[in-house]
């Protein structure tokens, strides 16, 4: 895409042109513009407004340059591209749609995008050229206006010109005097003619310049349209080869083929979630083996504790005889730490028992929710 930047920089360049021209005759100007400073500065208001918009019309180009390029980019990424553009709203509506998928247009699609994009951009010149003719207006208007103030002083010059007395020379002063009204006439109609002229150049080499900008523009757009257009050639359809498909039809095939987009779309979405559902049982059913070697362990090592309390208890059957006839108050003091963790031992024990059997109770309803997630996926 070309940016608009090369053309806003003519621009300049030609306002900087006219301002130096403008420099070197400025005596001329200043005497000019006050042969009527209301009129001529209603002219140069007009202009400098005209020149503003023209340039923000071509300075609008930017973002919209910016966005095809930044989705070109974004072209294989998931999600629109941000800041969506002004110009290019419905293109970009239609595209966000599609996002993810193969994008297509059919021939009349793409002319109807463009169409409404070029009435845009009319739409937007229009202003620059009434502009224009505004300053050409107000030429002639301050030409016309300049024109009576002259004729109405001629009328007064001529009225109170009198040579009855003889005095030659009075009455060449007076005609004298009585034409600076006619002179001043003749400089508002002249300068106005001037800056409204001169005004209407400039806005017209700057609208040139944004009427190119704006068609580099339309032409990029087109080029790159044009990549994702589908043509319709001719079918059994129709009697002849070349003939095209009737637009019903074409319309029909579009939506069966944006249809079957959708489906596939769908299919590779439910593959993917398949892929990590059996992935997620895999993980599952490995955690459980894992679960289960853990409770074969615990078992067995219960089943230890469980033999080794039983042959501790004779000998501290034994142990307590023997005290009970030695009377030996240190060893009733050892017989009774020995039975108080032994009972805590028994204790912890049965408080694993119960611990292990609620993770596996955890482990089994985790594993009957995945199960029926599952089917209803399948079901859908």
């Amino acid at each position: 895409m070309t940016r608009p930047q090369r053309y806003l920089n003519r621009m300049i360049l030609f306002l900087v042109a006219v301002i130096a021209v403008c420099s070197v005759i400025a005596p001329a100007l200043y005497n000019a513009f006050m042969g009527n400073p209301a009129l001529n500065g209603i002219i140069m208001g007009a202009m400098l407004v005209g020149i503003i918009y023209i340039f923000r019309q071509v300075a609008t180009l930017t973002p919209e340059v910016a966005w095809i390029e930044q989705y070109r980019r974004r072209e294989g990424a998931a999600g629109p591209p941000s800041s969506p553009p002004r110009l290019l709203a419905p293109m970009a509506t239609m595209l966000g749609e599609r996002r993810g998928g193969r994008v297509s247009l059919s021939a009349i699609a793409m002319r109807s995008l463009l169409d409404g994009i070029a009435t845009r951009l009319d739409e937007a010149r229009e202003l620059s050229r009434y502009f224009i003719g505004l300053l050409v207006f107000l030429g002639l208007l301050g030409t016309f206006y300049g024109l009576l103030e002259t004729l109405h002083s001629v009328g007064g010059v001529i009225n109170n010109l009198s040579v009855g007395g003889g005095d030659v020379a009075r009455a060449f002063n007076d005609l004298k005097n009585g034409l600076n009204a006619p002179i001043a006439g003749m400089g508002t109609a002249f300068s106005a003619s001037l800056f409204g002229l001169a005004g209407s150049l400039v806005l017209g080499f700057l609208d040139l310049q944004a009427g190119q900008a704006q068609n580099r523009f339309y032409n990029d757009l087109e080029e790159w349209l044009s990549s994702y257009t589908r043509l319709s050639g001719g079918g059994p359809l129709s009697e002849s080869g070349d003939a095209s498909v009737p637009a019903y039809i074409q319309a029909l095939l579009e939506q069966t083929a944006d249809s079957l987009e959708n489906l596939q779309r769908i299919i590779g979405r439910g593959e993917e979630s398949r892929i990590s559902a059996n992935s997620s049982i895999v993980n599952l059913t490995d955690k459980l083996a894992t679960l289960g070697d853990q409770m074969k362990a615990e078992q067995g090592l219960m089943v230890r504790l469980a033999e080794s309390q039983m042959e501790l208890k004779p000998v501290l059957s034994r142990l307590a005889d023997s005290v009970g006839r030695g009377g030996d108050d240190a060893q009733r003091g050892h017989l009774r730490n020995i039975e108080t963790y032994l009972a805590r031992l028994s204790e912890e024990l049965s408080q694993g028992r119960i611990q292990t059997v609620q993770e596996v109770r955890s482990e089994i309803r985790l594993l009957a929710r995945t199960i029926a997630a599952l089917a209803e996926e399948s079901e859908r």
